[in-house]
């Protein structure tokens, strides 16, 4: 997968939209490793969640050109950035101003084959959690730097089509053992896809899909 041109982006944008750094390369290069086994599947519509300045979604819509990209994001800045790399790259993305999956659930639940989130994961307190679209929410993950995702979590089984997955980008202080405990109830399997060091953090991509019921 080619990294998308970013020089349309300045230093003003990026005082208000998460610059791309090692988490966002990370699940690139999580995709680009998992690139022929994805369209093999052939996925039809994919969401990217926190879209920020657009890298990662307009990478996968480059890279899969019959699959229809969405990304959501709380902060208009981040969703007019993504358009800007979109449109950049010759591709066509669809951002939309929301919490989560919120605004595309009427229409999209049950079948997004592929949804991706680098939350924000940085253990803070839950005061520090930000809803407002301002930069912080990018990166303040309160307790366990899990507070957003767990909101996440519950809607997974609504949101994905029946073969749908689900890339998630973790830390080991999110505690990756529970978040498949959690997920397994919710029936659904974890590969560890890439694991990564950056500085103090130790970083990792997940990828969920449904696990077949016992005795199928």
């Amino acid at each position: 997968m080619q990294t998308p041109d970013m020089s349309h982006l300045t230093a003003a944008d990026y005082d208000r939209v998460y610059e791309p750094a090692e988490d966002s390369f990370l699940l690139l290069d999580a995709l680009e490793a998992d690139l022929a086994w994805l369209r093999a599947r052939g996925p039809q519509v994919a969401l990217e969640l926190g879209c920020g300045s657009g890298v990662v979604v307009t990478a996968l819509a480059a890279a899969l050109p019959t699959c229809l990209c969405f990304g959501s994001d709380l902060s208009a800045s981040a969703c007019r950035a993504t358009w800007r790399t979109a449109r950049r790259s010759g591709v066509t993305v669809l951002p939309v101003r929301c919490d989560l999956a919120a605004a595309l659930e009427p229409r999209l639940a049950g079948r997004l084959d592929l949804l991706l989130f680098n939350p924000p994961y940085v253990v803070t307190d839950t005061e520090e959690v930000c809803s407002s679209g301002q930069l912080a929410a990018s990166w303040a993950g309160g307790r366990r730097g899990r507070e957003v995702t767990d909101r996440l979590l519950p809607q997974l089984p609504h949101l994905l089509a029946p073969g749908g997955l689900f890339y998630l980008v973790a830390i080991r202080e999110n505690d990756v053992d529970d978040l498949e405990r959690v997920m397994r109830r919710l029936g659904f399997g974890m590969t560890l896809v890439l694991s990564r060091r950056a500085g103090p953090e130790h970083l990792s991509v997940l990828r969920f899909e449904r696990v077949p019921p016992d005795g199928d």
